[in-house]
């Protein structure tokens, strides 16, 4: 599917119709925000959902989600974006993946792991009224933007919340977002966010 053939279309929809719906993005990181945000903060009020208890350290984790709140108060957006974080407990992450520790990147650890943030973000959205949940995930082209959106439209039924389909690498996305990262000076990491994408990197640069 096009998944940015329906996300234009309904921006234009929202552009034509003059209203600002609610929109909880799940985010990952300041330099996936960056462009995402830059591309719909005029057509959505956004609140910023960070749930990632994936992310190995702990001490990475305070520095992606501190990056993430500083690029949102330098961000300059002509409207006003909110920042939600819940609770950092990296329990929930291996739970989750459990029985698939040694299964490499692209396979179905990560699968679990999008969906159950992305769970934990439909199911806030739906409790607080949001009309539009998403996430920045597919911005990123080492990431599967076809089960992203599969996992949005199987929890979009589920928690009858709409799901904004996207595919924001499209439209030069990914390079737009490198762009705004060196522009604001935003610490990218080199690897994903788990403990098992940090030792699969540190392999490959030891090679």
């Amino acid at each position: 599917m096009n998944y940015q053939y329906f996300l234009d279309k309904l921006l234009d929809d929202i552009k034509n119709k003059d209203y600002r719906p609610k929109l909880l993005l799940h985010a990952c990181c300041a330099p996936c925000s960056s462009y995402v945000l830059e591309y719909l903060n005029e057509f959505f009020d956004i609140t910023i959902y960070y749930y990632n208890p994936n992310i190995y350290p702990s001490t990475e984790y305070q520095r992606r989600v501190n990056e993430l709140k500083n690029f949102i108060k330098i961000f300059n957006s002509k409207n006003n974006i909110n920042f939600i974080e819940e609770n950092y407990n990296p329990e929930d992450y291996y739970n989750n993946i459990n029985g698939t520790e040694n299964l490499g990147e692209r396979s179905i650890r990560c699968y679990n792991c999008y969906e159950f943030r992305m769970e934990k973000a439909a199911k806030f959205a739906e409790k607080n009224n949001y009309e539009y949940f998403t996430t920045t995930l597919s911005i990123s082209p080492y990431k599967n933007s076809n089960w992203i959106n599969e996992i949005g439209k199987t929890l979009e039924e589920k928690y009858n919340i709409k799901y904004l389909y996207s595919d924001f690498k499209k439209k030069n996305g990914y390079k737009r977002s490198l762009e705004l990262s060196k522009q604001y000076n935003l610490y990218r990491q080199d690897y994903c966010g788990c403990i098992y994408s940090k030792k699969e990197r540190e392999n490959k640069i030891n090679i």
